[in-house]
């Protein structure tokens, strides 16, 4: 019966999408009130019944209902409940139903707090999420129906894959999918403005939350991505440039060059058309991850789906929104005209900058990944690039981009110049330069993470530079306390946001620094890496709650002192017939020991050891940006109710 509701709930949410849309663009086109009034109801339906629809599938995945196809497909009654609801969207179909539940809160957000938005602009925008919501809902029912009924059933599932059976799989999708379809609501607006002809101040401030939210949410689900594969898969790194890693990288990169060109429409009134592209870039990226994720046409550990048939609808659908979107922008383009006019040695100009070598390295990525897939197609030749051409075609990209990210915030709008703003930027230089030598006397006279060193003091003590002009700490010391507390929060986000990339870039070269060592150890037996001894004390068999394992334990002394106590895994998972690493890491903040347990040979154990300098700040660097972005986020002048507050006053005035 559960499963029934859910269908039902779908079928529900399908036909109130199409009725949003349909009541949001007449609405809209005719200036019927009543009819524009009735979107935000509508888009508060669909949601309510898109969540009934996602809780019935938890349901079905928590009693274990064996009834249903993908509970039997992708789960197990000896599952702990934890990965029992994150099955829920650990597979094609419950992911699709969760990308629908976060649009569905999207529209329900822009209906809630849209109201100060004009009627048509409001009217419109949520007719293009039921436009989008309709269209996924179709192809759930369609292809991908989740509540499949399966007769007789089996006995039990067939579990979870198991290298997702982890905490931090469990949390990923979800913030991955926050960030991918926020970009939707920048894509909806971008639509809307479109069809108007019109683009402005207060259309820049209304985007800019939407684009500093979702962008927020995709650094987080990034970075917890990117963690998972660093404990989980084994291999010791932090990126390794796979095709769907880079998926998802692409639209977080078109999502901070929209961020930093809607402040310039929101301040000057300028790059209005490019903020648009922008807006559509950035959702046409994340559609982009959604088919290369689900199509088949890539082969990788996160990969959802294997079906050409269903990946070829999804690329039907990419090519109705994002082709509609630029043929539309082709058709309304000309009449956005610029307003703010400027000199290319400004702000404005600093943030072109950044916007330009943002795409620019988008635009590697994304030819670095699909072109193996159309050499295969056109050429039938089997094509690689891995990290060697990524990180030699970005890392130029990269250097002058950094470097701008601190210049650019000392510039003035409109026209600048650039000696007294590198003149102010001093200190900050030299203490990038301290880090470079420093590192190269201590390191050997290792180039690249001298220069990564260098880079993140860049970074760090820009955003702090920011901050000390903004508050005249230097000239006027005495009042700076005073200047601090009323300092709009969306400042001290965004210093914390260039920070942030400041400290993800020195655990960066941190692990330009590591070392590793592979050794077969008998228990008693001890190996020496980075001043560390690694001595094997035993190996021996664990049962888990739906798994075996074979546990090494490891203690590790430096200078005759102990330090920890490591223990990593090699686990066998029956029911789905698998074997994973969970490899065993001790942090200390500043330095991970991390050990990997491989199989045995002659009663010794094969162990990977690694010692990564810096390495937990690579993710932290992330969730300083992306608390950078909350912060901003929780100004009142970015909030979306601002510019009818300063309309409101400016009419009362007049």
């Amino acid at each position: 019966m559960i499963p029934e509701l859910g269908h039902f709930a779908l079928i529900l949410a399908l036909a109130l999408s199409l009725v949003q849309a349909a009541v949001g663009l007449f609405g809209a086109q005719r200036a019927e009130a009543r009819l524009m009034a009735a979107a935000p109801p509508l888009a508060t339906g669909v949601l309510l019944a898109t969540l009934a629809a996602f809780a019935c599938l938890a349901w079905s995945y928590v009693v274990n209902d064996t009834t249903v196809a993908n509970v039997v497909q992708n789960s197990h009654s000896a599952k702990p409940l934890l990965y029992k609801l994150s099955g829920t969207w650990g597979n094609h179909e419950g992911s699709m139903l969760l990308w629908v539940l976060i649009l569905a809160l999207c529209g329900g957000a822009v209906a809630a707090f849209g109201s100060n938005l004009p009627s048509a602009l409001q009217s419109r925008v949520l007719a293009v999420l039921g436009l989008i919501a309709a269209a996924f809902l179709g192809f759930i029912l369609a292809t991908s129906n989740p509540f499949e009924r399966m007769w007789p059933p089996p006995m039990d599932g067939q579990g979870l894959n198991p290298i997702l059976q982890d905490p931090g799989l469990a949390f990923h999708p979800p913030l991955l999918y926050l960030g991918y379809v926020g970009f939707a609501v920048t894509y909806a607006f971008a639509v809307a403005a479109l069809i108007e002809g019109r683009v402005d101040a207060a259309w820049g401030r209304w985007v800019r939350p939407w684009a500093l939210a979702a962008w927020s949410f995709l650094t987080l689900g990034i970075a917890l991505g990117s963690w998972w594969a660093y404990y989980e898969l084994g291999w010791g790194g932090y990126w390794f440039w796979d095709p769907v890693e880079n998926a998802s990288l692409l639209p977080w990169l078109a999502g901070t060059a929209l961020l930093h060109s809607a402040i310039v429409v929101e301040k000057r009134e300028a790059l209005k058309t490019w903020t648009v592209f922008l807006a559509l870039l950035a959702f046409g990226m994340s559609l982009l991850g959604t088919f290369l994720v689900r199509s088949g046409v890539l082969t990788s550990v996160h990969a959802f789906a294997n079906d050409p048939a269903r990946g070829v609808v999804i690329l039907c659908l990419l090519a109705v929104f994002i082709g509609g979107g630029f043929l539309l922008f082709a058709w309304r383009a000309a009449s956005m005209v610029p307003a703010g006019v400027f000199v290319p040695l400004s702000r404005e100009g600093a943030l072109v900058l950044n916007n330009l070598l943002l795409c620019s390295i988008a635009a590697v990525v994304l030819v670095g990944t699909l072109y193996p897939m159309f050499a295969d197609l056109l050429l039938s030749e089997k094509i690689s690039v891995g990290p060697p051409f990524f990180n030699t075609a970005t890392l130029p990209l990269a250097a002058p981009l950094i470097g701008a990210m601190a210049v650019g915030p000392m510039l003035p709008w409109k026209r600048a110049r650039l000696a007294p703003a590198l003149l102010r930027l001093w200190w900050v230089a030299l203490a990038a330069l301290a880090a470079f030598l420093l590192c190269l006397a201590l390191e050997g006279w290792r180039l690249g993470p001298a220069l990564g060193f260098a880079a993140a003091l860049w970074l760090m003590a820009g955003a702090a530079a920011d901050i000390a002009e903004r508050l005249a700490l230097f000239s006027r010391p005495r009042a700076a306390w005073g200047r601090a507390k009323g300092l709009p929060r969306a400042a001290w986000g965004a210093a914390l946001g260039h920070a942030g990339l400041g400290v993800t870039v020195l655990g960066l070269a941190g692990m330009g620094l590591a070392t590793d060592r592979l050794a077969a150890l008998k228990p008693g037996e001890a190996v020496t890496l980075s001043s560390y001894e690694f001595r094997l004390e035993s190996v021996r068999d664990v049962q888990g709650p739906n798994w075996t394992a074979r546990r090494a334990t490891l203690a590790v002394t430096r200078g005759g002192r102990p330090v920890t106590v490591l223990e990593p895994d090699r686990r066998s998972f029956p029911v789905a017939r698998m074997t994973t690493t969970e490899a065993a890491i001790h942090t200390t903040w500043l330095s991970d020991l991390y050990v990997v347990l491989g199989e045995e040979r002659d009663g010794a154990a094969i162990l990977r050891l690694h010692h990564n300098p810096l390495a937990p700040w690579i993710w932290l660097g992330a969730a300083v940006m992306a608390l950078g972005g909350g912060l901003s986020l929780s100004d009142r002048r970015t909030r979306v109710a601002a510019p009818a507050a300063r309309l409101a006053a400016k009419a009362a005035r007049a």
